[in-house]
């Protein structure tokens, strides 16, 4: 017999984003983690001005949707993007980037990923703050 889980609202914490692999104050709500044999994870970021993450990779790719305000996203060696709400990326497997809110404005987006073999991200160095201040890639 299937089980159905539901999660009350407010059932789960809001949490700080560990500071390792993020500048600024980001705030982590959970939406799913699948139980096994699934593997997808989906949480809802929300990012204050002037946060983003580090650099990362996904070993098997991730899918941002935004749901309110704005900010941007990087993929290594390419353009900044800004990213405005109804905005859907989709980053390819182990391809390094980083995402976050823009200077003057908080972003808030859900984070879809699959881990694998428990991992579902590869941290790495803070985006400078010069990376971050360049000129922006008007796409609108």
């Amino acid at each position: 017999m299937s089980v159905l889980t539901v999660y009350e609202a407010g059932s789960r914490p809001t949490k700080r984003a560990n500071p390792d692999y993020f500048t600024g104050a980001v705030w982590q709500d959970p939406v799913i983690e699948s139980p096994k044999p699934g593997r997808v994870q989906v949480v809802q970021v929300t990012f204050e001005p002037g946060a983003r993450t580090h650099w990362h990779t996904h070993p098997l790719g991730q899918t941002l949707q935004i749901l309110s305000g704005a900010g941007f996203v990087q993929l290594w060696g390419q353009e900044k993007l800004s990213i405005m709400p109804g905005d859907v990326i989709w980053i390819p497997p182990a391809v390094k980037h980083w995402h976050g809110a823009a200077r003057h404005v908080s972003m808030v987006h859900l984070a879809i990923h699959e881990a694998e073999n428990g991992s579902v991200a590869e941290w790495m160095e803070p985006v400078d703050d010069k990376t971050y201040a360049g000129e922006l890639e008007v796409r609108r």
